[in-house]
């Protein structure tokens, strides 16, 4: 899946609410990609991956628990494209969403939701990055 792709696809199921919560978008999400080829959910679990391994980066989540600090970053990447990337080139940005406790822990479970939806069988996936927290070793100064 192309990058502009999921990017659209984000914000095609973001719910026209005040204040959707990631529920809603990770419902919306999973009825979408049920609708869909498998490739198409595979290409969403690479794309939700990358996008929160770019995240795991110490100006980021230092002081956070792996829990926290994957939730949040999920918030980030639910919040849509244009705030992603604001996040990404200015790491105060991120701030708000962990301190307020912002999360959007549903969002990692659209692609094995829709997985078994498609297959009846459970998903023992991998990606090709992680985005469990603290994965990231350049991000973290490791390498």
């Amino acid at each position: 899946m192309h990058d502009d792709v999921f990017w659209k696809l984000i914000e095609s199921c973001t719910p026209s609410v005040p204040d959707p919560d990631a529920g809603q978008l990770a419902a919306a999400l999973t009825r979408r990609l049920c609708a869909e080829p498998l490739t198409t959910v595979i290409g969403f679990a690479e794309q939700l991956s990358w996008a929160l391994y770019r995240l795991d980066r110490k100006e980021y989540g230092q002081g956070l628990s792996s829990d926290s600090f994957l939730y949040t970053r999920a918030a980030i990447v639910a919040a849509g494209r244009e705030t992603y990337e604001a996040v990404l080139h200015d790491p105060q940005l991120f701030a708000p969403y962990s301190r307020d406790l912002v999360w959007a822990e549903s969002l990692l479970y659209v692609p094995d939701e829709t997985y078994r939806h498609l297959t009846g069988e459970e998903w023992d996936r991998g990606t090709r990055y992680s985005y469990e927290s603290y994965s990231n070793r350049a991000g973290w100064g490791d390498e």
